[in-house]
């Protein structure tokens, strides 16, 4: 490999890891202009295992904006990240795979603002990923929840 392709290869796999946080950072802030934004105009997402829905970006943006209004506070926390370049559809290194782990806090939004307790989740992110002119964008986001810790009292509470 010559440093040319390792410094390509370098300044790819920073991109897509950025591609990665900006996703994060936009379902925490509410961002569903930017979170739409992130992906290809055919990208779609699948929160299935969640208990949510599989959908375009902006009817899964658009179904998120909704769910999430339960919460006043929630932080992505996504770690572990495997970067593989060129191995969707067989092509020359315009796509990438990324697995990731998360860790998922949030704070229900208790009555007038009060404190709320919490519900945590984890699990792991499937990231497929395509350049475009645009530069790196989501082609599809797989969430695979593993585990789920609810409240015992207050909202949200079984």
């Amino acid at each position: 490999m010559t440093q040319r392709v390792e410094l390509a290869t370098v300044m790819d796999r920073l991109a897509v890891n950025d591609l990665v946080t900006e996703y994060a950072v936009a379902v925490d802030d509410g961002e569903w202009a930017a979170y739409r934004g992130l992906f290809t105009s055919d990208g779609r997402a699948d929160y299935r295992s969640a208990g949510g829905i599989e959908g375009d970006a902006e009817r899964v943006a658009a179904w998120l904006a909704e769910s999430l209004d339960l919460f006043a506070m929630r932080q992505h926390l996504i770690v572990n990240r495997q970067v593989r370049f060129g191995i969707l559809e067989h092509d020359t290194g315009d796509t990438a795979r990324v697995r990731a782990d998360y860790l998922n806090p949030m704070r229900f939004a208790g009555p007038g603002g009060s404190a709320a307790p919490d519900l945590v989740c984890g699990g792991r992110y499937e990231f497929g990923v395509l350049r475009t002119t645009d530069g790196w964008r989501l082609r599809g986001v797989v969430v695979e929840e593993k585990w789920r810790r609810l409240p015992t009292s207050g909202p949200g509470a079984p």
